[in-house]
């Protein structure tokens, strides 16, 4: 009799304690069901907002003003340095790995490697250094497109590519397109204007057409032409 009660006891508490369990399980299925309906509507209004703001007339050339303000901070030693420093970082840590050659990764030795496709993407980030509490912002990213031709070190490689992408980034440059060689081959480096909202500088360099010859400077194009000489012009008394 006393097992019978106490077994019953049991079977109450067990009740008890699985009704309590459902019913904070489905309070908490509510409250999770009313959190996914919160964020579809601000997911339908990030969308609408953002959709409004690429038609607005006023903000279409906001890419290129941010591009030259950009390329205006690169005169600042600071901002200058934080960039370029964060570029032999990254440029390194991304393109050490793709460039590898094949033959060490197999393990055989004295066969030539073929052409490598690298296509790496990484983000250029800064913060703020008059301000200790601000969050690092994704300024633009990049993405590099080139393939690996067996001419020259790998280390030489990634210093023509940073040489390039801070050439690119000066304020010298005025163009929005440039050419340079690198690994002996003609690269494009261009800003993508189908990437949204963060800008993208993609340098691409194709496997077809013929190696450069000629050890080129990367000299970036003038904007500017040059002047003819002038004739400097003589006194009326002079030659007499």
């Amino acid at each position: 009799m006393f097992t019978t009660g106490g077994l019953l006891v049991l079977l109450l508490a067990l009740g008890i304690h699985s009704h309590l369990k459902v019913k904070q399980l489905n309070k908490q299925l509510k409250f999770e069901a009313f959190k996914n309906q919160e964020l579809q509507k601000k997911v339908k209004l990030a969308l609408k907002t953002i959709t409004k703001m690429e038609r607005n007339p006023d903000l279409i050339h906001s890419r290129e003003f941010n591009l030259d303000y950009l390329r205006m901070r690169m005169e600042e030693d600071i901002f200058h340095a934080a960039i370029v420093n964060q570029l032999k970082v990254k440029v390194k840590q991304k393109i050490t790995v793709a460039l590898r050659p094949r033959q060490a990764e197999a393990g055989l030795i004295g066969i030539a490697s073929k052409p490598r496709v690298v296509d790496e993407i990484f983000d250029v980030e800064y913060s703020p250094q008059d301000n200790p509490i601000a969050k690092k912002r994704v300024l633009f990213r990049i993405q590099i497109k080139l393939a690996k031709l067996p001419t020259q070190a790998t280390s030489i490689t990634i210093s023509q590519l940073i040489d390039c992408i801070e050439k690119f980034m000066s304020h010298e440059a005025e163009t929005s397109n440039w050419q340079p060689a690198i690994q002996g081959h003609i690269a494009y480096m261009h800003w993508d204007q189908k990437a949204k909202p963060t800008p993208l500088l993609v340098i691409e360099q194709s496997t077809e057409g013929g190696n450069v010859t000629l050890r080129s400077r990367n000299v970036l194009p003038s904007s500017s032409t040059s002047k003819p000489p002038q004739r400097q012009a003589t006194s009326p008394h002079q030659g007499r």
